[in-house]
């Protein structure tokens, strides 16, 4: 247990970063099946606009380091090769 204010003062921020970042990747991982699914159903209009949400939302974590950038760039990647496929 910590034994100063400020290490008690760390384990409250970082419970709560924690937090805020399991619910960006939580999302993320909601934005991807949708994408997923979209492009499964061939249906290209409604996979161009979850594409889009989801790239949208992986450059909103690559901006807080959320998820590694090299990660980032290859989802965005395989996601417009997918789009172009259709």
């Amino acid at each position: 247990m910590a034994n100063s204010k400020s290490a008690l003062k760390n384990i409250r921020k970082n419970k709560a970063r924690y937090l805020r970042n399991r619910a960006v990747a939580s999302r993320l991982k909601t934005l991807e099946k949708h994408f997923v699914g979209a492009v499964e159903g061939k249906v290209r209009d409604d996979a161009v606009k979850a594409g889009s949400a989801f790239i949208s939302a992986l450059e909103k974590a690559n901006k807080t380091n959320i998820v590694h950038k090299n990660k980032i760039a290859r989802k965005k990647s395989r996601c417009a090769e997918l789009i172009s496929s259709l």
